[in-house]
């Protein structure tokens, strides 16, 4: 994947079937199903590939055992079913994690029992485990930081974990490999129309080098998640909001806090969610909340009014609980939920499902929906194109596609797993310049050459791009990722051809930027 190819594909080309405006989950997800029935597909993402939402989540492929409890089984089952693909195309960044619910009254046993033989059902030939009951001393045994005082035991059930910003590259990835043009950076800011009102092509602007251009297309598609309705006001001033933002916050300590490789779901907090403490890269993600926000922000910063919520209803549940000061990292992120479902209710009220809309110009946008059904809400809105445009495709076809990285023989062990089948380009970099095995932290497993491979192969143009996303440190530790940003900047100005002024703004800006994800 490499951006001067692509800008010289985006000057070439006269008409693009559909350009994609947006480059996290769902402007991905309609990329790879666009691309997989025979169309000509440019994306662009303002930042970088997965910037917002699509590197915030709590890194789960579910169908939602809350969902489940709503009475939303129509989403659960899409949700499980799309889990299952996921885990079978993308192996390398998606696999089965265990989890255990500790039950504290007869209640709890019997809802999560009965709903969790429920979910395992509903999951069908592609389920991934059967939900057990645990005796009191199984579940102390699996998870020795458990409150014991009540417990009357636990249930065991499985669903699917990932590294959301890892899987978003590898599915840019095999975009690109598919014909696709992927450009970060590239800031649309403006809407073209024809003479009779139907939207044409956007104008967009290089972030990077500030070049215009106009590109021309027969569908235009808004998937900018919560920054939808600003595509949405640029066809029309007085379009109705169709977004409804909530932040939900995650803090990340170490792992010895639960003392597990299974994760815990706290049944009940006290605003009547659910919370996760889920291992992560050697490390606990806890989290998340779930709170109303008027105006979304490329990003937003956790409340003090979150962090306390989540360290306190970790410490109803946890012998040992966690701290401010243990906090390694803190970042919030923002759910694009559909207005739609809103009607004054609660943000953990409105539904997660998404809904294809198309404005009178024929602007298309995807709206809502979750990380686990990114490739259904891709199929869904080309459905709706193709409807539109009373186009004969042929049907399809991404469910079926493995997305780059498959390991097409045994799986990398160790750090490197995660790139799946790039992590022999990697071993080949070291290969040829020994030097590049170096550490970039003597704390974590990360050498140099993987920051040549992210700027020779995965795009990575400034050094947020290979800590925060493709790296994920600042997302695991921000003090250290503060420390790595020197030597990522030398690298990476080198791989660039960058000069040192360009070196030293970026590790300004970063540690600016890192700065916001510790807490005093």
């Amino acid at each position: 994947m490499n951006r001067n190819k692509g800008l010289l594909a985006l000057r070439n080309h006269r008409v693009w079937d559909v350009a994609v405006i947006g480059g996290g989950a769902s402007g991905l997800g309609v990329a790879l199903d666009a691309l997989s029935r025979g169309l000509s597909v440019v994306l662009l993402e303002e930042a970088d590939f997965a910037k917002g939402t699509s590197s915030r989540s709590t890194k789960l492929l579910h169908g939602g055992v809350r969902y489940l409890a709503q009475g939303r089984v129509r989403l659960v089952r899409e949700a499980l079913r799309e889990r299952g693909l996921l885990l079978r195309n993308a192996p390398h960044v998606c696999h089965k994690q265990a989890f255990i619910i500790p039950i504290y009254t007869f209640r709890e046993k019997l809802m999560y029992t009965l709903g969790l033989k429920l979910y395992d059902l509903m999951a069908g030939s592609l389920g991934i485990g059967r939900s057990v009951w645990l005796l009191k001393e199984k579940v102390i045994q699996t998870l020795p930081t458990i409150r014991q005082q009540g417990l009357k035991g636990g249930v065991r059930y499985y669903d699917g974990q990932f590294d959301d910003a890892r899987l978003a590259l590898s599915v840019a990835r095999t975009c690109d490999e598919l014909g696709g043009c992927l450009l970060n950076y590239m800031k649309v800011t403006a809407l073209t129309h024809e003479e009779s009102g139907l939207v044409n092509g956007v104008t967009a602007r290089d972030q990077l080098s500030q070049e215009q251009y106009t590109i021309k297309a027969k569908a235009v598609v808004n998937a900018t998640g919560v920054f939808a309705d600003s595509i949405l006001q640029m066809d029309n001033p007085a379009a109705t909001p169709s977004i409804t933002p909530s932040q939900g916050t995650h803090l990340v300590v170490d792992l010895s806090f639960l003392g597990s490789e299974e994760a815990l779901l706290i049944p009940e907090t006290t605003d009547g969610r659910v919370l996760f403490g889920i291992p992560w890269e050697g490390k606990l993600l806890l989290g998340t909340t779930d709170i109303p926000l008027k105006q979304p922000q490329l990003e937003p910063r956790p409340l003090a009014l979150e962090i306390d919520f989540i360290l306190a209803n970790c410490a109803a549940y946890l012998i040992k609980p966690p701290s401010r000061s243990d906090v390694l990292a803190a970042f919030a992120g923002l759910r694009p939920l559909a207005a739609v479902y809103a009607n004054g209710r609660k943000t953990k009220e409105i539904s997660r499902s998404h809904q294809v809309l198309v404005s009178q110009s024929h602007l298309i946008s995807i709206i809502g929906g979750k990380w686990t059904t990114f490739r259904q809400m891709g199929q869904d809105t080309v459905d709706a194109l193709i409807k539109l445009q009373h186009l004969r495709l042929p049907p399809s076809r991404s469910s079926s596609i493995r997305l780059h990285g498959y390991p097409a023989e045994s799986s990398e062990e160790g750090h490197l797993a995660v790139y799946g089948s790039d992590a022999a380009g990697i071993k080949q970099l070291i290969a040829q310049q020994p030097a590049l095995a170096q550490l970039l932290h003597p704390r974590y497993p990360h050498t140099r050459a993987e920051v040549v491979w992210m700027v020779q192969e995965e795009m990575a143009m400034k050094v947020e791009d290979v800590l925060a996303r493709r790296m994920r440190i600042l997302f695991l530790d921000a003090r250290a990722a503060q420390e790595m940003a020197p030597s990522v900047a030398g690298i990476m100005r080198a791989a660039l051809g960058k000069d040192e002024a360009w070196a030293q703004r970026e590790i300004v800006e970063f540690r600016q930027l890192a700065a916001g994800y510790l807490i005093s």
